[in-house]
């Protein structure tokens, strides 16, 4: 019998969080005179209303949780985060219906980083602030947050770790995850606030270096302008961007390993970092001569605009510094690999991860191999860790998992009568929580207002799906998950 009280305790705790994150907007509205400083008083109030609420359905909680209440609470958690995140963007009426509100919401919390928005320079600052928090708070997971917080909330903060934790290997932590999830946080501000700082050197004005690190650290892609970075052309704060985009993209517990326990050596040797490194050397390679002999780009402005969007789309982040979709069809190709990879699992990225790429490699290895030797004992190694086999089979339902949710997603939008090049790129962007696509239609405006009302939602479920690594969400609608034992 699954234990709803706890899981509408949590919530209501979560909810009452997201009107302190409101609350701060709201004095940002105030501070500077912004007219949409009702909307979020409004929505800081209905907010804690929805806590109140689900705190009294929680009041009989014994603060137990098990496996089937933290997926459920995971899910759910990043569902009604986004509903009511979407109330400033309603009250304020800078979006006019719910589905897109929702849309640009969750699109915020997942960081995928699609926008309805065709012109977001005419939102105010306190609304924009609040776009770019959906994605710093949703870049590490909202109920990791909570487990930094309020550790003591319930028991069980391993099991709501794993159902939101990205990637198929979980590295050994402190064997208090609470004490871990703080100095992650802490590791998150400290690249947030160096971020800004950078920035800041560079030539951005105070409110777009908070917004564009907060985004940038997410890996999340939401900007304050309509050309993103390109807005800016500025060299050095395309270079900034490269570095904590990358940065971003890399295991954040490996990051903890290394400058919290003080293991270098660790992060050199890592299997996964020198993949991620090395797809984006090749990459970047590759681009930067089809743009020089292909483009007529000049080298250094060659490799920088490469090395960006290759970084930008490896790391599903999404901000662009130029148009790709006008580069060589080639690049579409190699970019939309990046996009389907992502970075390395435990960052703040989406896609399908290099850790199961690296997984993929070995077990294709080592079947090739058994070609020649059938009876050969050929065990799959990632770090010098062997990987059992139940978590090769995990892997490989992943991968169908994966391609069949894009393969449908495909499949519903063409019938919807979306083109074939927006159609692939969407559903992969969504899927990989990368943001940008390389079609004709949408692309440079990076707007995606003018899709049907159906796909919007269609792709709001892929989002999440992608975000919580599908089977997060699929277990939910199995029948054995809801019979009791």
């Amino acid at each position: 019998m699954i234990n709803f009280s706890t899981v509408y305790k949590v919530i209501g705790t979560l909810l009452f969080l997201e009107a302190v994150m409101m609350a701060l907007c709201l004095g940002i509205a105030i501070y500077v005179g912004g007219e949409d400083a009702s909307a979020f008083f409004f929505s800081v109030i209905f907010t804690i209303l929805g806590g109140i609420v689900f705190k009294y359905l929680g009041r009989h909680s014994d603060n137990s949780l098990g496996r089937r209440e933290a997926y459920l609470l995971v899910t759910l958690t990043w569902i009604i985060f986004s509903l009511f995140g979407s109330l400033p963007f309603l009250i304020s009426g800078y979006i006019n219906n719910f589905t897109d509100a929702f849309f640009e919401t969750i699109s915020g919390f997942t960081t995928t980083g699609c926008s309805i928005l065709s012109d977001v320079e005419r939102l105010p600052q306190a609304l924009l602030f609040w776009r770019t928090m959906t994605q710093w708070i949703g870049g590490l997971g909202i109920a990791f947050f909570t487990i930094a917080i309020i550790p003591s909330l319930v028991g069980g903060n391993v099991k709501v770790f794993s159902a939101e934790a990205t990637g198929p290997m979980r590295a050994k932590m402190h064997p208090r995850l609470s004490t871990t999830a703080k100095w992650i946080w802490s590791i998150y501000v400290g690249l947030t606030i160096a971020c800004a700082f950078c920035y800041y050197q560079a030539g951005m004005s105070l409110s777009d270096c908070m917004n564009y690190a907060m985004t940038t650290t997410a890996t999340g892609g939401f900007s304050t302008h309509n050309a993103d970075t390109g807005y800016f052309h500025n060299v050095y704060i395309d270079y900034t961007a490269i570095t904590f985009m990358f940065l971003s993209g890399t295991s954040f517990t490996l990051l903890y390993a290394t400058f919290v326990k003080g293991k270098f050596r660790q992060f050199i040797k890592n299997t996964e970092f020198r993949f991620y490194v090395t797809i984006v050397a090749a990459a970047t390679a590759v681009i930067t001569a089809i743009l020089i002999f292909d483009s007529d780009y000049a080298p250094a402005d060659a490799f920088r605009s490469s090395l960006f969007q290759v970084v930008s789309f490896m790391t599903t982040t999404g901000i662009l510094n130029d148009d790709p979709a006008k580069w060589h069809h080639i690049v579409w190709v190699i970019l939309s690999v990046c996009m389907f990879l992502g970075a390395c699992s435990g960052s703040t990225s989406g896609g399908f991860k290099c850790i199961r790429a690296v997984m993929v490699k070995n077990i294709m290895v080592n079947e090739i191999k058994r070609i020649l030797h059938p009876r050969a004992v050929l065990p799959v190694k990632v770090n010098n860790t062997t990987v059992p086999y139940s978590s090769q089979v995990t892997l490989l339902a992943f991968l169908a998992a994966y391609g069949g949710l894009c393969v449908f997603t495909y499949f519903c939008m063409t019938l919807w009568g979306i083109d074939n090049a927006n159609s692939v790129t969407i559903a992969l962007s969504c899927a990989s929580n990368a943001g940008p696509t390389l079609g004709l239609n949408i692309g440079e405006a990076l707007s995606w207002g003018m899709l049907p009302g159906a796909v919007k939602w269609l792709l709001s479920a892929l989002m999440l799906m992608g975000r919580l690594e599908i089977f997060t969400v699929i277990v939910l609608f199995t029948s054995s998950f809801w019979k009791e034992g």
